[in-house]
């Protein structure tokens, strides 16, 4: 299916709880990434994910297919200083940033990611933004 029958919408709360578990099975697979059992505040983290959007500059979006079937999802943070992750990236001044991005099994090699990507683009450019920040780690060799 083409990504542009998709559509990225914000999901509603009712939602989180299934974003929350396509994360978890998405990181949890990741030849090299560390597993709940190394790492359980952080798939925590990944299962209230839905939780990150109380701060008014984090939103979780979603690609849906047109059944309406969860196909992938991001987060998108306005700011980076509430970025939420340890390093530099909270002191990098009027920028954008996204983090966790995942694709469902069933739609991979589909340009979800890439629809996802593009769009958190184009959410940075319409904001002003200088630059947008993408979280990752070697083991995040897709990104």
């Amino acid at each position: 299916m083409h990504p542009s029958k998709f559509t990225i919408r914000k999901p509603g709360a009712k939602e989180h709880g299934v974003i929350g578990a396509l994360m978890v099975e998405v990181y949890s697979q990741l030849e090299g990434f560390p597993t709940p059992a190394e790492q359980p505040k952080y798939y925590e983290m990944l299962s209230n994910v839905g939780s990150l959007t109380e701060n008014p500059h984090i939103h979780l979006l979603a690609a849906y297919s047109p059944e309406q079937v969860l196909a992938g999802c991001v987060l998108y943070i306005g700011d980076m200083q509430y970025y939420g992750s340890g390093g530099t990236a909270t002191q990098v001044k009027d920028s954008s940033g996204f983090r966790l991005l995942a694709v469902a099994p069933d739609f991979r090699g589909q340009g979800i990611g890439g629809l996802l990507t593009r769009y958190c683009i184009e959410r940075a450019r319409k904001e002003k933004r200088q630059q947008l920040i993408i979280h990752s780690t070697k083991a995040m060799q897709v990104a």
